[in-house]
């Protein structure tokens, strides 16, 4: 599709890009403003990724195409930074949406307040992570990863405590890790192909000479193990619970995609350079994939199952979920059918859109009378601010009624979802995983037969561990309920409502996950569009009607 005239593509980008820029202008006071145009800034990335979601899927639009392209500065790919949209990309672009803003109208409720900047962090935070979908070369993705990482680490630390200045650190330094590896592997690919372009690359790995590609598998797998520890693999993934388990809520729960990122880049440049048309280079990585995911999901099922707090739960449910789409993706690139990958793809956004709506409710659920506001107060002391009549109050909107039964009910929706269970979109994910895995004969009957029984062990072991949450939350406490904003509430509300259209629209979603799969296993579609993308310059103008 032609993009270029109206440059769509590159909206989602700038859009945060401008408006935390914007933002540093304003005094630290003006947190209303801040909010206003933050939100703003969110409806217009969300509604421009949906409208290129829409336009990813070959309609009339864009001439029956599926990819779009965006050459930056005119320049030829690949030569010139090319950003490229196609169906994955589309969809990792809207789910980033759908989490950011319920985490924005959350922050609304004081969260905003306990440090400095948190809204121009949290727009170049969103800059990074479009970025990271959008770019179509591993140059400029390492870029968009040190941007996004470096909002991350100013994120992770917003309202200060020892707990997560602690955790910062250790968060820190393992990305800081994982950049260096991610940077030297990439000189190592450049130095063996002369190239960064993923689609070049994908044309380029079957013709290698041996020294070249021995070269090229050394670059590719340090720039694998960065990738794996962006996505929380095991035994990559110890930095993972704590940091997740200290961040302030709205801040974990936009959290739960970046582990996605890392997950996405696996799956894109797996089935670009190492797919069934890579020769020599054909299935590299894939039992390091397939034995991590298994090991991080058990990893995380019995994480989740020693684990005393709602917290450290769902950061270990996180791992569950990038395990299992990572080992379902190293059996699709071991023979398997693109079904699972489809299915795994369903169950990537069930689980994503699940585990954030638990971080919103950590603090709700937990809650004690003036916590909050203790907290408030003593950063706004330490920051020296003055206390205007709405900084002294710590909580901004009405209160519900009902607030445990909403609670609980909400937090019912979450567990189901990420048990697995009937009737709820996280079952229909698993069922399609596990069908796949049952009709496959391209992997041994072991192998296959050990995940399903993880994928199943994982459910029971998420259900109990939840369940146990809710029981000690609901059931087994006294005295008053807590008091919860419209404004903390809400945002839950609307990601169970997500969970139930995707439910409802599954064989819609599932449609569009089976030809986002049947695309994925046809590299040659995106190297020769990427490849072969004019110039606006050469684009042919359209005369006027006379």
């Amino acid at each position: 599709m032609t993009l270029s005239p109206e440059h769509l593509i590159i909206a989602p980008i700038l859009i945060p890009f401008f408006a935390g820029a914007l933002m540093l202008i304003y005094d630290e006071r003006q947190r209303r403003a801040k909010l206003a145009i933050s939100l703003a800034a969110v409806v217009a990335m969300l509604l421009s990724s949906v409208e290129l979601l829409v336009r990813s899927k070959g309609s009339e639009l864009t001439g029956g195409n599926d990819i779009g392209f965006y050459l930056l500065g005119d320049w030829l790919a690949p030569y010139g930074i090319v950003l490229v949209v196609d169906r994955l990309s589309a969809m990792m672009l809207v789910l980033t949406g759908l989490l950011a803003l319920p985490a924005l109208i959350y922050s609304a409720a004081g969260w905003h307040k306990q440090g400095q900047h948190f809204h121009t962090m949290f727009q170049f935070l969103l800059m990074g992570l479009n970025g990271a979908f959008l770019t179509g070369d591993l140059f400029n993705l390492f870029v968009f990863f040190e941007v996004l990482l470096a909002a991350s680490y100013g994120l992770l630390l917003h309202g200060g405590g020892q707990l997560r200045v602690r955790a910062g650190l250790h968060y820190i330094a393992t990305n800081l890790a994982a950049s260096l590896l991610f940077l030297i592997g990439v000189s190592l690919v450049y130095g063996a192909t002369g190239t960064l372009n993923m689609a070049h690359l994908s044309n380029l790995v079957p013709g290698l000479a041996d020294q070249q590609r021995h070269l090229f598998h050394a670059g590719a797998a340090l720039m694998g193990i960065a990738f794996l520890i962006k996505a929380g693999i095991w035994p990559l993934s110890f930095w993972l619970p704590t940091a997740y388990m200290a961040g302030a809520a709205p801040v974990t729960a936009l959290f739960a995609i970046m582990t996605k990122v890392g997950v996405y880049v696996l799956i894109r440049l797996s089935f670009l350079m190492f797919g069934p048309h890579a020769a020599e280079s054909s299935g590299f990585g894939t039992t390091a994939l397939i034995a991590g995911g298994m090991a991080t999901v058990t990893f995380g099922f019995l994480g989740v199952l020693a684990s005393q707090g709602l917290g450290r739960m769902a950061a270990h449910l996180i791992l569950v979920s990038s395990g299992t789409v990572l080992a379902a993706t190293g059996f699709v690139l071991a023979g398997a059918g693109a079904s699972i990958l489809a299915a795994a793809l369903f169950y990537l956004l069930s689980s994503t859109l699940a585990t954030s709506a638990l971080f919103l409710l950590i603090e709700p659920m937990s809650r004690e009378e003036g916590g909050i506001a203790a907290l408030l107060a003593l950063t706004a002391d330490a920051y020296g601010l003055d206390e205007r009549e709405e900084d002294r109050q710590p909580e901004v909107g009405l209160a519900i009624p009902g607030t445990l039964s909403v609670l609980g009910l909400s937090f019912g929706v979450f567990v189901l979802a990420l048990a697995g269970m009937p009737p709820l979109s996280g079952f229909i994910g698993k069922l399609g995983i596990l069908r796949g895995l049952i009709a496959t004969e391209a992997v041994s009957p072991w192998l296959s037969g050990s995940f399903i029984a993880l994928l199943i062990l994982s459910g029971f072991a998420t259900l109990v561990g939840l369940v146990r949450i809710g029981i000690q939350t609901f059931w087994a406490t006294e005295g008053e309920p807590p008091r919860v904003l419209a404004l903390e509430i809400a945002p839950v509300l609307a990601l169970a409502g997500l969970l139930f259209v995707l439910t409802i629209k599954a064989d819609v979603t599932l449609r569009y996950m089976q030809q986002t799969a049947n695309a994925m296993l046809q590299p040659s579609v995106y190297s020769e569009g990427v490849l072969g993308a004019p110039r606006a310059a050469d684009a042919p103008v359209a005369e006027a009607p006379e």
